[in-house]
């Protein structure tokens, strides 16, 4: 059974992280060139804040709380959430799937040590199980036809 570890060794352990003042715009922005739904939100000890993503922008946008308030200059720290959920690198797959699923979230980052080594996102989960699955069926696939 294939861990966070093997995840972040296949599709490494880049992170994109802000600080909690960028505006929002900035970090939209940078979203959009590196192709990624979810930023990290660090202070300047590198100390894990918050998630900025795309669903939380999208929130924010259609809250009738925001009373028209346009959120480009505002803070990421005011639109992250705040409440990180995160693994460390020897949790299975299955876990993540279930962690991700019961409280509905998409990206989970990772740490060791009081550290960030990765972020993990529900694709990732979902590449590495169809993966286990798929070797699992050409195992069982060679077993029956050398059998027969």
């Amino acid at each position: 059974m294939e861990n966070v570890k093997d995840i972040l060794a296949s599709k490494g352990s880049q992170v994109w992280a802000v600080q909690p003042d960028t505006k929002v715009q900035e970090a939209l922005q940078l979203m959009s060139e590196k192709n990624i739904g979810a930023l990290l939100v660090v202070d300047a000890n590198e100390k894990l804040q918050g998630v900025f993503s795309e669903r939380d922008y999208a929130r924010f946008t259609v809250s009738p709380q925001k009373n028209n308030d346009c959120p480009w200059n505002h803070p990421v720290q005011r639109l992250m959430t705040s409440e990180v959920v995160y693994v460390t690198e020897d949790k299975s797959i299955n876990y993540c799937m279930g962690l991700m699923t019961n409280r509905r979230l998409r990206h989970l980052p990772v740490m060791k040590d009081g550290k960030i080594v990765g972020l993990i996102s529900i694709g990732d989960v979902v590449k590495a199980i169809l993966s286990e699955k798929n070797f699992i069926i050409d195992q069982m696939e060679h077993y029956i036809w050398d059998n027969t």
